[in-house]
């Protein structure tokens, strides 16, 4: 299966972007499926995932400002990033834990100003 993230950008902290990741082709709701981060200079880390398009999981650093969420018919997965900081800043990747292996997007670069 391949991933395509876009909606990346530039914004000034405090605003907003919408991340989609549309998949080739149908995921199973049961699969998690997440978003990760990495800044540069750092190693890539979790910020959500969900499954079933119930409890959906944060890291603390996005608790309360990130929303995932996925439409299951249109085989896409969001991240709702409100209130931004520029700590937000990174290249973001989505990810399918399927149970032949895990799939990753090739990344949007998402920039946040202060």
């Amino acid at each position: 299966v391949q991933l395509q993230a876009s909606g990346g950008g530039l914004v000034q902290a405090g605003g907003s972007l919408r991340l989609s990741c549309a998949a080739s082709r149908t995921i199973h709701s049961s699969v998690v499926m997440g978003w990760y981060r990495q800044a540069p200079g750092k190693q890539r880390e979790f910020v959500a995932s969900i499954r079933s398009g119930r409890d959906p999981n944060y890291a603390d650093s996005v608790q309360g400002r990130f929303t995932i969420s996925r439409d299951n018919a249109k085989n896409t997965l969001y991240l709702q990033m409100n209130s931004l900081k520029p700590d937000d800043t990174g290249v973001y990747y989505c990810k399918a834990n399927l149970p032949s292996e895990n799939y990753w997007g090739q990344g949007t670069q998402v920039t946040v100003s202060s």
